[in-house]
C-alpha cells in the first residue's frame, strides 16, 4: 500500500469513527425513546455536558483512561469499540469499492447494521424506527446507486421478511411460544432490499452458522444456563450480511 493510499485512509477512518460516535448516541437513546438530536452528550452518572475536547472518538476514551472527565465514573468500553469498528468498516469498504457512491451506500449499510447489532445485544430488540425506514431508504439507494432492478429489490424484501415470518410462525405453532421477534423479520427484509435474494439466503445461512457457534460456546461456558440462553439473532444476521458484501459472490461461486 502506497503512502498516498495511507493518507486517504486516515481521514476515512476518522470520518467513520465520528459516525461511530453518533451511532453510540443512537444505541443509547433510540431504545429509550429519547431524542438523538438534543440535549448534547452528557455523562449518564453526573449529567454534566461533555465538552468537545473530551468527546473525540476513540482518542478521548484512552486519554481519560476510560473515566468521566468530571466525576471519574467508568465509561463503557462499548463506546470506543463502536467508534473503532465503524472507522475500520469505512477503511475496508474504501479499500474494496474505492471512494465511490457505491462505497457510501455500503458504509451506510454497515453503520446501520452495527447500530442495530449493539441495540439488539443491549436490549434484545430491533426498533421499527430503524428497520422500517431502512427498508425504504436502502431500496432507493439500491435502485438509484447500485443499479439493482426494482424486481430484484422487491423479491429481496419479500424473501427476507417471508422466510423468517414462516419460521417464526411454525415455531409458534409447534412450541406455543415466540421464538423469533418481528425485529429480525424486518431486519432481514431490510438486508434483502439492498442485497436481493442471493444476499438474503447467504445472510440467513451465515447468520445461522455464527449463531450456532455462539450458542455452543455459551453452553460450554455455562452448561446450566446455556440451554436457556436467549441469544439475539440480529448481530449474527448483520455479520452474515457484511460478509456477503465483501465475500458473498466469491463464496457462492466456490460453493457452486
Amino acid at each position: 500500500m502506497t503512502s498516498q493510499h495511507m493518507l486517504t485512509l486516515i481521514p476515512v477512518f476518522i470520518f467513520g469513527a465520528c459516525v461511530g460516535s453518533f451511532l453510540n448516541v443512537c444505541i443509547h437513546r433510540i431504545p429509550r425513546k429519547k431524542s438523538i438530536v438534543s440535549p448534547g452528550s452528557a455523562c449518564p452518572v453526573c449529567n454534566k455536558p461533555i465538552p468537545f475536547y473530551a468527546n473525540i472518538p476513540v482518542f478521548s476514551y484512552f486519554a481519560l483512561k476510560g473515566r468521566c472527565l468530571f466525576c471519574r465514573a467508568p465509561i463503557s468500553k462499548r463506546y470506543p469499540l463502536v467508534e473503532a469498528l465503524t472507522g475500520i468498516a469505512g477503511v475496508l469498504i474504501c479499500l474494496r469499492f474505492g471512494l465511490t457512491p457505491r462505497a457510501a451506500v455500503w458504509f451506510a449499510f454497515a453503520a446501520t447494521l452495527l447500530m442495530i447489532s449493539f441495540i439488539d445485544l443491549d436490549f434484545q430488540i430491533i426498533p421499527d424506527v430503524i428497520s422500517i425506514p431502512g427498508i425504504v431508504i436502502f431500496s432507493l439507494l439500491a435502485y438509484f446507486v447500485l443499479d439493482m432492478p426494482m424486481s430484484a429489490i422487491g423479491y429481496g424484501i419479500l424473501t427476507g421478511g417471508g422466510i423468517l415470518y414462516v419460521v417464526a410462525l411454525m415455531y409458534y405453532l409447534i412450541r406455543k411460544q415466540e421464538g423469533m421477534g418481528g425485529g429480525d423479520i424486518k431486519l432481514l427484509a431490510m438486508i434483502g432490499a439492498v442485497t436481493g435474494v442471493p444476499g438474503v439466503l447467504f445472510t440467513l445461512f451465515a447468520g445461522s452458522v455464527f449463531g450456532t457457534i455462539a450458542g455452543i460456546g455459551g453452553m460450554l461456558l455455562d452448561p446450566e444456563k446455556g440451554g436457556q440462553m436467549r441469544i439475539p439473532f440480529g448481530p449474527f444476521l448483520s455479520a452474515g450480511a457484511i460478509m456477503y458484501v465483501f465475500y458473498g459472490d466469491a463464496v457462492i461461486r466456490w460453493y457452486v
